[in-house]
């Protein structure tokens, strides 16, 4: 018995330190619910009429809230470009919405206020800011505003668009330096096709070779590409012509 008595004693120890555990974790996520940055409040940031139902019809088209499009300005655009915007502003004095109360002594009754948006986003932020943000987002609606992804690292198209405009230029030396010399009286031997083609006079390709060395070099020196001219090409086409005769 004593021993039993010691087992359940223990027992009841391990499911004492869970419960513990348990307690411990919950009060962990209670506290981190707790945290301003992660905890969403609701913002009503005033504006002008036109500005509150033209983004309000944004939101709708691109079937969000108001508060992810601010938030989605907020996580895309660095803080100082957001900063350098104007700010929309408040309304102007004649400009004012009318509403019913819903509760207190005067439930019921109209109330002219300013025109706002009702947005609900991490506690923490400003009203100028989300109302920046929401105007970035209009402008890049509307697209008086384009965000450029290029990335920074790599150089600008026009850079890119000179490199490469040089290293065709480079291309079209080392081709031009390294191209067969035009035979003055054309191909007539068996010898001078082979030059053409790019084979040394004691070589012995077989046919496909031929074709396969044609279809290289003619892909250089067609009229039709930058770096070819119909004479080279038509000394190529005498000397597949003259091989297909002379190779058995």
């Amino acid at each position: 018995m004593e021993a039993g008595a010691a087992l359940n004693d223990k027992g009841a120890d391990i499911v004492a330190d869970d419960k513990s555990q348990d307690d411990s974790l919950v009060e962990a996520i209670r506290a981190v619910a707790k945290v301003p940055s992660q905890r969403k409040v609701s913002y009503a940031i005033p504006c002008a009429s036109e500005f509150r139902d033209r983004v309000s019809e944004l939101a709708e088209r691109r079937n969000v809230n108001v508060g992810d499009i601010a938030r989605s300005v907020m996580l895309t655009l660095p803080e100082e470009v957001i900063d350098s915007v104007s700010d929309p502003g408040e309304p102007d004095l004649e400009d004012r919405e009318t509403i019913i109360l819903k509760s207190g002594p005067s439930a019921g009754k109209p109330w002219r206020r300013k025109p706002r948006l009702q947005v609900r986003m991490p506690a923490g932020y400003d009203m100028v800011t989300i109302r920046k943000a929401l105007a970035l987002a209009l402008k890049l609606d509307d697209g008086t505003l384009t965000i450029n992804l290029d990335d920074p690292s790599l150089p600008k198209k026009s850079e890119q668009a000179e490199m490469d405009r040089e290293q065709i230029i480079r291309l079209h030396t080392i081709i031009t330096a390294m191209s067969f010399d035009l035979l003055k009286g054309g191909v007539q031997t068996h010898e001078e096709a082979l030059y053409v083609l790019g084979f040394p006079p004691t070589a012995r390709p077989t046919m496909d070779e031929v074709k396969q060395r044609f279809r290289l070099m003619a892909t250089i020196h067609h009229p039709d590409s930058e770096l070819g001219g119909h004479e080279r090409m038509a000394q190529l086409n005498d000397a597949i012509s003259l091989l297909r005769r002379t190779i058995l």
